[in-house]
């Protein structure tokens, strides 16, 4: 979830009932069947990929894709696109809202999340997040030349990397400032010629007569009790996905005009869709 962010006011979750118990269960078992049974073919396959591909990955992101489009289905969550996905190698930034994003942004296109180091060593999620290429990079500037060479690596490999530059999770409802220091690195000489990028938005719809910010994960909220409330949710709401055109980084003059750009696009886009 990145850095603490609090907003203003409660988390918008409450009771389920009993028919929501029943949802909430059902859904979750679901889920694990969906994302542990799409694990353990996605890893069975990379013993046989990696040897023969190294970096580049033509299979095992299909499951991924697969596995985040059937998330949707069996959370009866509605989930649409718009725009063009990035083509070719290339990084995308978007917004950061909630566990969900990670659904979202891999349903549509098959992208690699970049995140901070820490993450590796967490319980379960780490694991997954290996096991689907996810890039760890450590906050260090004595580390800057190792994460040029490692983003080199992957673009030349044909990856799509994703970045949350807000640097924290809020709660689906706004955009906080894009921070610029994460934009430096596309500025090297070894990268910023033919580098290309593109703003994504996601945008959270709550369900009818919920709270506004309801599928929004942000401050010290804790995980669980938001999974429950969505497995256990009916009706449900919807998220819509927005891919504004693509730039190259050399057509900015620094890292702050790109990241300002950038952050630009995803907030007039989220104003946009989010309008009554």
């Amino acid at each position: 979830m990145g850095d603490t962010w609090h907003s203003d006011t409660t988390p918008p979750h409450g009771g389920y009932g009993a028919m929501g118990w029943v949802r909430l269960v059902l859904r979750a078992i679901s889920m694990i069947m969906l994302v542990f049974g799409g694990l353990l073919i996605l890893v069975v396959v990379r013993l046989l990929e990696r040897p023969l591909c190294g970096l580049r990955r033509p299979v095992t992101p299909y499951i991924t894709q697969w596995v985040c489009r059937g998330a949707f289905v069996l959370l009866g969550i509605r989930y649409t696109t718009e725009g063009m996905p990035l083509q070719g190698a290339g990084v995308v930034v978007a917004n950061h809202a909630s566990w969900l994003d990670i659904f979202a942004l891999n349903a549509r296109k098959r992208i690699y999340f970049v995140s901070k180091s820490e993450v590796a060593d967490w319980p379960g999620i780490g694991w997954l997040a290996k096991a689907t290429g996810t890039v760890f990079i450590a906050r260090d500037r004595s580390k800057v030349r190792d994460q040029i060479a490692v983003f080199k690596n992957r673009l030349a490999a044909g990856h799509k990397l994703l970045f949350f530059p807000e640097g924290t999770s809020t709660d689906g409802l706004q955009v906080l400032p894009f921070k610029p220091a994460l934009f430096g690195s596309f500025f090297d000489p070894a990268l910023w010629n033919s580098l290309q990028i593109q703003a994504v938005c996601v945008v959270y719809h709550a369900p009818s007569g919920a709270d506004p910010r309801f599928y929004g994960w942000w401050g010290d909220m804790a995980f669980g009790p938001h999974l429950m409330s969505t497995l256990a949710a009916k009706p449900q709401g919807a998220v819509h996905v927005v891919y504004h055109p693509p730039v190259k980084v050399s057509d900015f003059g620094d890292r702050k005009a790109l990241a300002k750009a950038m952050e630009n696009q995803v907030r007039a886009g989220l104003a946009k869709h989010r309008a009554p």
